[in-house]
């Protein structure tokens, strides 16, 4: 028998719903998932928020109904927080009340191991299929969407950004936007699929190629359905913007937990990671690696055509260590021609100095030191960037409240913002994390100004020289 099928909605109808139901919320006071969704969306001012459980009037101050079709506005959305076995009567409410997209945070679907919920998840999409709706999931946390206030976690900048983010895992498509708020990313979508039921990691792909919204594309992926498809949507994301790609479960016991966390269809992870070069995807290693290629992303205004680095900063043995940690990551540290090192120790003191590169002197926390080293390495035509780093020595030590100094800030920003601006170079900034209450009280202090002045922001030399070479390198291929 033929099935009925409706025109399904089209992925900016269900990024823009204008009334959201959360069903299975609770009145309880315990912030279960669809309470957190309530929250979050009181947050974000979305203006037709409606709750869902027959033994409610109301929930977190939101009106709450029996069932969807009692809710007296237009709803676009829903959020199903209710059992699995529940869930085919609720898709026939939302037909009639004329949902565009369903995300189901409900698990214990296909990625359960058992048939029977195999077959469950295929009625769901016959239904949506018949419907009219999307369904996002199951097995998420679904959609995070700031222009259009739609949230899924709480305490999320609510302002709207150049990156998307697409994840299997809801912890991660949580994580991401909170964790790097701080270092100034900022989101136009994030979506978690989970299970892939119906909209997945292509067809979101597809969309954000052509998305106005989006400059950056990130995505974790535990496993995909279609190989083709994938290297297709893949490929054509990435010859028009970059796309960084953290591949999950790579080990026996990763693939085992990928299978049992969004019922993911693996083959040979060396066959995807094949497919990910010859699309010219950025690949990464974990959620940090992935903050670190997108800070450099965003922050850095023009990528350097070389990998040649001036470092600079106080304190001798981090300066040394760091020289280490960034040859080790693929960037080049190249030693100061004698010219060079004559300059500097014309504007710097001598005593106790290191001028081959690292250059390190100890009054090198100082705006007008700093001002003095960047006006002669950003004139080294063999430089490519310039890297300054703070926090790796007593003598740059967090807490004693001169950093966070409005005076002191104010003109060493300025100072970088300068040499930026006459070398053409970009200068990184690492700022090594305190390990104490009133040094991390400073550091954060810093930390905002810097990101506010449009300085990109690393917890480790590292980790900064890692993210820059994926790009440099990733850079070049696109250029060609």
């Amino acid at each position: 028998m033929n099935e009925i099928q409706i025109q399904k909605p089209t992925l900016e109808e269900v990024f823009a719903p204008r009334g959201i139901a959360v069903v299975g919320a609770s009145a309880s006071g315990r912030l279960g998932f669809a309470e957190m969704i309530i929250v979050a969306n009181l947050e974000t001012k979305f203006p037709g928020l409606y709750a869902v459980n027959p033994k409610y009037k109301e929930v977190y101050g939101v009106p709450c109904y029996p069932s969807i079709l009692d809710i007296p506005g237009v709803v676009d959305h829903v959020v199903v927080n209710i059992p699995a076995q529940s869930a085919l009567k609720l898709l026939d409410e939302c037909a009639e009340k004329g949902v565009r997209s369903v995300h189901f945070f409900t698990a214990g679907f296909s990625e359960s191991g058992y048939a029977e919920r195999a077959d469950l998840e295929v009625e769901l999409l016959k239904k949506a299929r018949q419907g009219g709706y999307r369904i996002i999931g199951p097995n998420c946390v679904g959609l995070f969407v700031p222009k259009s206030r739609v949230s899924n976690t709480i305490s999320v900048p609510t302002e709207s950004g150049p990156i998307a983010f697409i994840s299997q895992s809801g912890g991660h498509a949580n994580n991401i936007p909170m964790f790097s708020a701080v270092r100034g990313l900022r989101y136009s979508k994030v979506v978690s699929y989970g299970n892939a039921l119906d909209i997945d990691e292509v067809e979101l792909l597809e969309y954000l190629t052509d998305d106005n919204e989006t400059e950056i594309i990130g995505a974790y992926i535990e496993g995909v359905k279609d190989g083709n498809r994938f290297f297709n949507a893949l490929k054509g994301a990435a010859d028009k913007k970059p796309v960084i790609v953290y591949k999950g479960g790579k080990t026996e016991a990763g693939l085992r937990a990928a299978h049992g966390h969004t019922a993911s269809m693996i083959s040979s992870v060396d066959v995807f990671e094949a497919v990910c070069r010859q699309a010219n995807a950025i690949q990464v290693e974990n959620t940090e690696e992935l903050l670190d290629v997108f800070t450099v992303l965003r922050f850095v205004r023009q990528i350097p055509q070389g990998k040649n680095v001036a470092l600079f900063g106080a304190g001798g043995g981090p300066s040394v260590l760091a020289g280490d940690e960034i040859e080790n990551a693929g960037l080049c540290m190249p030693q100061f021609s004698q010219k060079v090192q004559d300059d500097l120790k014309q504007v710097l003191p001598v005593d106790g100095g290191i001028f081959t590169n690292p250059l390190d002197t100890t009054n090198l926390v100082s705006p007008e030191a700093v001002d003095a080293a960047a006006k002669v390495l950003g004139k080294v035509t063999e430089i490519h960037m310039l890297v300054y780093h703070l926090g790796f020595h007593p003598i740059g030590m967090w807490g004693r409240g001169s950093f966070s100094e409005k005076s002191y800030l104010d003109t060493l920003l300025e100072v970088m913002k300068m040499a930026v601006k006459k070398s053409g170079k970009p200068i990184l900034v690492a700022l090594r994390p305190a390990q104490d209450l009133n040094g991390m009280k400073e550091f954060l202090t810093v930390q905002e100004a810097f990101v506010d002045a449009g300085f990109p922001i690393f917890y480790s030399l590292g980790q900064l020289a890692l993210a820059m070479n994926r790009v440099i390198d990733w850079n070049d291929r696109f250029a060609n």
